[in-house]
């Protein structure tokens, strides 16, 4: 265990980076109202799809106030980050849990993120997926059909072909029962069908993310293209 501060932000900062995200510490931030300096900032990039996380570290010998959870909120909130991080290796008043209840804020503790750091990140990246299939969704609908039809985004009435629609739906099939987290489970709807080629069973989140990812760059790449034509 770290003997400081200090060295406790860097080992935080270290956890991260061997998860394979990038880590800085004594980072400053600039947010819609003014400038943050947070004691590690961390981004995850996956195809071309930004996550932010702000992680406070307090190596101290007391218990977390809810004051410092609220105040990781607003930086959360202010500089537009995924997630806030607040890690206390000796815990948390009760004002501070009920605080972050319901919140994108994280209390824990090094330790125990190292404990379920697979879970942890595999949840994040689920979350990033989500995120990108809404943003699809919102892009998608905004285009004309007559547009998706000449772009290949859908397939002409009555025709076959790729769809982004369909591919939304199962993706979001897929998310939604990797959030209940009960595996293994099977999906066997008619997009299963169509774009898996029939019924599968999913045993891991990291099975739903290798599924779901490359159908999720190939619509971002398609809508994409459609909208840089349209300018």
């Amino acid at each position: 265990m770290a003997d400081s501060w200090q060295e406790y932000q860097e080992e935080v900062a270290e956890f991260f980076r061997g998860l394979g995200v990038e880590a800085t510490t004594n980072h400053t931030i600039q947010g819609v109202r003014t400038t943050h300096d947070v004691d590690v900032f961390v981004r995850s990039h996956h195809a071309g799809f930004d996550a932010t996380w702000i992680v406070e570290c307090k190596y101290w010998a007391t218990k977390v106030s809810k004051f410092h959870v609220l105040g990781l909120r607003e930086i959360v909130s202010d500089v537009g980050a995924d997630r806030g991080f607040l890690l206390a290796e000796v815990g948390f008043q009760s004002g501070a849990i009920e605080a972050a209840t319901l919140t994108n804020v994280h209390l824990t503790s090094l330790g125990n993120l190292r404990g379920t750091a697979s879970a942890d990140i595999s949840a994040m990246r689920l979350r990033e997926l989500f995120d990108r299939v809404e943003s699809c969704g919102e892009r998608y609908w905004k285009i004309p059909k007559y547009r998706r039809i000449e772009f290949g985004l859908r397939p002409d009435v009555g025709g076959g072909g790729y769809s982004g629609a369909h591919i939304m739906e199962l993706a979001n099939q897929l998310l939604s029962k990797a959030f209940r987290g009960t595996y293994p489970f099977d999906i066997d709807s008619l997009q299963a069908l169509v774009l898996l080629g029939g019924p599968r069973k999913f045993g891991t989140a990291d099975e739903i993310v290798a599924t779901v990812e490359p159908m999720v760059e190939e619509l971002e790449a398609k809508l994409t293209a459609c909208e840089a034509n349209h300018r």
